[in-house]
């Protein structure tokens, strides 16, 4: 596994990690928190597909 796969995995996964700690608030009816949570997961999933797209074109190139 390369470095930017373990890259792509680690905010992936810090993603669905904020995303479930979001509906989990919404739950509690925590909606400041929750926004937070929800906002922070849309981040880390940006950023798991920014280096997603970054190992793409090192390898065609």
């Amino acid at each position: 596994m390369s470095k930017e796969e373990i890259s792509f995995v680690g905010f992936l996964t810090a993603s669905i990690c904020y995303f479930i700690g979001a509906l989990l608030n919404f739950i509690d009816k925590n909606t400041g928190t929750a926004g937070m949570f929800l906002c922070l997961g849309f981040s880390f999933l940006c950023l798991a597909f920014t280096h997603f797209d970054k190992e793409k074109n090192n390898k065609s190139r």
